[in-house]
């Protein structure tokens, strides 16, 4: 295998699908992806959205751990501003200890959501994303082995949690995460699937600035990326159109469920909109194997990542499978 390869799934709701189809399709995927060779199978956590069904990010976790075997689940990440660190240790220890050495916790800054879903998610908590950093190494503390004087005094305990060492990864779609993550000698995971013109910057900071810790001598960077893959180009690029229809809602304020692909996305939104809505989309890659080969190769060339965590917003669950099944044999095919 060239480079390690997985999944990010923000659990997608579709015009012809309800939440509970979206549940079965993910453990579906997951099962899949499993033997596919994917490494690991992380869930993003968003709020609010009609079109992602992803709220409840940890017990979805659970669900699919308790459906796959081997592979490692995780979060991609959990919104660490709308959550008391200590009840994230607790969670994430729980489900360390039911499925050990298979979960991974990615950390991130944003809300997940729209400004009053998050006032709402943080009723009784204070300072949000400005406690970012502290909030991290509060968590690093929940999952460390204690010291015999911290064991005999009087302090604040993950059980479960303490002494697992759960591996905790930094995502972000700026410099803020990557700077953060390479002061803590944390891995660093990039979301160029929605924010490609950082893609750069952010890796190459992240590498200049990494410290080596307890856990991690040399920096270690994955890069998110869009893969619609299919039989043939032009399947690809008319299944693209449901992604590229997810951007131009979001850009409007008005997100949806995942729309059909339609043969001519210009009918679809003004010039301007079309426009901003590629430019956020830069970086996807679109095509059958071979263009998707020549697509992921000049990806890693550019990014130098190590791990590549792939997404796909496809309406069909069947043409979705295929499109990651493929980037999976395109993948493990690379020199």
């Amino acid at each position: 295998m060239s480079v390690p390869y997985s999944i990010l799934d923000l659990v997608p709701t579709t015009t012809t699908t309800k939440i509970a189809d979206a549940y079965r399709n993910m453990v579906d995927l997951a099962q899949r992806a499993e033997s596919w060779g994917y490494t690991r199978y992380w869930l993003a956590e968003h709020h609010g959205h009609p079109g992602v069904a992803a709220a409840a990010t940890v017990v979805l976790i659970a669900h699919v751990l308790d459906h796959t075997k081997t592979m490692r689940v995780g979060s991609g990440g959990i919104m660490l501003p709308n959550h008391a660190p200590l009840v994230i240790a607790e969670q994430f220890g729980t489900l360390e200890v039911l499925h050990p050495g298979r979960v991974d916790l990615g950390l991130g800054r944003a809300p997940g959501t729209d400004q009053r879903t998050a006032q709402a998610l943080r009723r009784y908590m204070a300072g949000g994303a400005d406690n970012f950093p502290q909030d991290v190494m509060e968590l690093q503390h929940y999952f460390a082995t204690p010291s015999q004087d911290d064991a005999s005094r009087n302090h604040v305990r993950a059980v479960p949690g303490e002494g697992l060492e759960l591996p905790i990864y930094i995502l972000g779609s700026s410099l803020y995460g990557a700077e953060l993550a390479a002061l803590l000698g944390l891995p660093f995971a990039f979301a160029s699937h929605f924010a490609p013109e950082n893609l750069l910057p952010a890796m190459a900071l992240y590498r200049s600035k990494f410290r080596p810790s307890a856990h991690h001598a040399k920096p270690y960077a994955i890069a998110a990326v869009n893969v619609i893959a299919a039989d043939t180009n032009e399947q690809a690029a008319y299944l693209s159109t449901t992604l590229q229809q997810l951007f131009l809602n979001l850009g409007r304020g008005d997100p949806k469920p995942l729309q059909p692909p339609v043969r001519d996305i210009a009918q679809c939104g003004e010039p301007g909109e079309i426009a901003h809505m590629r430019g956020k989309l830069g970086g996807t890659i679109v095509g059958g194997p071979e263009d998707i080969s020549a697509g992921v190769t000049a990806f890693l060339a550019r990014s130098g990542a190590d791990e590549l965590v792939l997404t796909a917003m496809i309406h069909d669950h069947a043409a979705r499978c295929r499109s990651f099944e493929i980037a999976a044999e395109v993948i493990r095919a690379l020199p």
